[in-house]
């Protein structure tokens, strides 16, 4: 292999892995509602547009970034109250299937409310993340990507030392294995899941962000959602360094396979490469590569 085709391997790869970056993003939500509540959350779609409109229009309307960013912030953890109050509460202890229902019914409610306030254009999201090139070496690195990597990067180890170090994250994961047991040693479910729903909307105003600074704050975003999919079952449910893992899997294997065995099986390939990975991880390890073997005792 001559120099200059090992160096775009390299920008191949890294440009895969920084694509990845942005699906771990949008798999964290998944990751924390399911590992603190069992509920798998068909909404974080959603939810990642109705975080991101509102600093979009905001920012257009004169208001500062960082005050737009707050304001978005305050919305999503209303809208965590909201959720619980009205969905949730109403649903405890029922099957996993029915609360899955219902957060595909909030997926729908959330679209059309935020087109009715905030409108259906697409609109271009700037909060001044530097995107310059940047060179290393003969290396071509996109500047933007760099930041949110690094950006992943601190989101992912706060996540990981609230679950781990803190009363209120051990209460979010004995919640998530047993709610009646949870309740019965004073855990109080509502309050765990407006906090674990909040902390989700968060998650997703971040992702928002990015993804709209990147591409454009529309609707499209919704269904970002589906190419996270593939991502959390290959890092597994339950683990959020696994939703990292497996988002830079799925970002770099779509970028080799797309730029490598394109040209010779046809185009199109980054559009199904990541789905049909996902497929070959569930017949060999349904729990995926990091999640948590569940073995019940009867």
């Amino acid at each position: 292999m001559e120099l200059q085709d090992l160096y775009f391997l390299i920008e191949v790869i890294i440009g895969g892995l920084m694509a990845g970056v942005l699906y771990s993003l949008v798999a964290l939500g998944f990751v924390l509602i399911f590992k603190a509540s069992g509920v798998f959350n068909f909404a974080q779609g959603a939810m990642v547009l109705f975080a991101a409109l509102p600093v979009v229009r905001l920012i257009e309307w004169g208001v500062p970034v960082w005050a737009a960013i707050a304001a978005a912030a305050a919305i999503m953890i209303g809208l965590a109250f909201v959720i619980e109050r009205t969905v949730l509460r109403p649903l405890v202890n029922q099957e996993g299937i029915i609360l899955f229902m219902a957060t595909l019914g909030v997926t729908f409610l959330l679209e059309g409310l935020a087109q009715q306030i905030w409108g259906s254009e697409v609109y271009r999201l700037d909060i001044g993340i530097p995107t310059d090139p940047l060179f290393l070496g003969e290396i071509l690195v996109n500047g933007f990507d760099i930041s949110v990597a690094v950006a992943a990067g601190l989101l992912v180890a706060a996540l990981i030392a609230f679950f781990q170090t803190t009363k209120v994250g051990r209460a979010l994961r004995a919640v998530a294995d047993d709610h009646q047991a949870a309740q019965s040693v004073g855990i109080p479910l509502n309050h765990i899941w407006i906090i674990v729903w909040s902390i989700a909307g968060l998650v997703a105003l971040i992702a928002g962000i990015v993804w709209g600074s990147k591409l454009g704050v529309q609707f499209a975003m919704t269904f970002v959602a589906l190419k996270a999919l593939p991502v959390l079952i290959l890092g597994g449910f339950t683990s959020i360094p696994g939703a990292i893992v497996g988002g830079l899997i799925v970002g770099a294997g779509e970028k080799l396979s797309e730029v490598y065995l394109g040209p010779i099986i046809g185009g199109g390939l980054e559009n199904w490469f990541a789905y049909m990975l996902a497929m070959v991880v569930l017949l060999f390890r349904p729990q995926g590569l990091f999640g948590e073997k569940i073995i019940e005792r009867v």
